[in-house]
């Protein structure tokens, strides 16, 4: 009779484990990382297609410099850092993708950082990385005592 037991609950856990169940409790990770996939897709194929060298030469020292995506690897992280960025703030609003996030959010800078490496300094970067790092570990202490 306890063997039964034992053998049931067994075979719940590892039920509740499977990949589609999951999935299915939260999609929000897959559907970021397929956002990311496809915004580097896009930025590859406006390339490709001329697009991007176009809106250089419109904006020679507008807004797109300070962004900072001289090349198209930099448009590609800093979109990515801002998908991830997203998906924190999704993560901190919507009560059922709750998860931890510190992880994602010290990517999404680092990302952000690589992306902006052409334009602002490399001294510059780093230090605001960590500083993020920092802030992050610091808030996600405060929390956890909540």
């Amino acid at each position: 009779m306890a063997d039964e037991k034992f053998d049931e609950k067994e075979r719940e856990k590892s039920e509740e484990k499977a990949p589609e169940e999951k999935w299915r409790r939260d999609p929000l990770g897959s559907i970021i990382w397929a956002a990311i996939l496809i915004w580097a897709g896009v930025v590859l194929l406006a390339n490709n297609l001329g697009y991007l060298e176009s809106l250089k030469r419109l904006t020679p020292r507008g807004p797109v410099w300070l962004l900072g995506w001289e090349s198209v690897w930099g448009l590609i992280l800093l979109g990515a850092g801002g998908i991830l960025l997203v998906e924190v703030l999704t993560r901190l609003v919507v009560p059922a993708y709750r998860r931890p996030i510190g992880g994602t959010l010290i990517l999404a800078f680092v990302f952000i950082g690589l992306g902006l490496g052409n334009v602002v300094s490399w001294n510059m970067i780093w230090p605001l990385i960590l500083i993020a790092i920092g802030l992050s570990i610091v808030v996600g202490g405060l929390l956890r005592r909540r």
